[in-house]
């Protein structure tokens, strides 16, 4: 990785929830957030509570088998999980592009295995595990807008 990232440990689920539903309040419509980590890090727990912070009032699940869930909120939010996505086409297939490039925001677990078809800016978020409850999260964002929000994130 060449950017310096900015992580956030967390010693607990709530905590994890703490920072995602801040970052909730803080994403505009056509945000990208692209979401890496081990099976179980936490990523849906992430983007249940960024979801919490837009207003949704849906319960998110994981769209590990349809690929996309939409809900609304204070913006629409778009939640990808392409965990089983076996050929890029597959995002085509989608539309990804109406998604990525609309009106709401994209939270994408597993955004490595698409990075090619990525929006050129978006916030990238590393969830590691680190004990049992335990996490670190770093965040990375690819032009000023991201690293502003990253920022805002972090102060206390």
């Amino acid at each position: 990785m060449g950017a310096i990232m900015n992580c956030i440990n967390v010693s607990n689920q709530k905590e994890l929830e703490e920072i995602a539903e801040k970052l909730g309040k803080l994403v505009n419509s056509g945000d990208v957030i692209c979401m890496v980590g081990d099976l179980g890090a936490g990523k849906t727990t992430f983007t249940q509570a960024l979801a919490v912070g837009l207003g949704v009032e849906d319960y998110v699940t994981s769209p590990t088998f349809v690929l996309i869930n939409e809900y609304h909120g204070r913006i629409p939010l778009y939640h990808f999980d392409v965990y089983r996505i076996n050929d890029i086409n597959e995002m085509e297939d989608l539309g990804y592009e109406e998604y990525f490039y609309g009106d709401g925001v994209c939270a994408i677990e597993w955004a490595d295995l698409i990075k090619d078809i990525l929006p050129n800016n978006h916030l990238w978020i590393e969830i590691k595990i680190t004990g049992v409850e335990s996490r670190q999260i770093c965040f990375d964002g690819t032009n000023d807008y991201y690293k502003e929000m990253i920022e805002e994130l972090l102060e206390k």
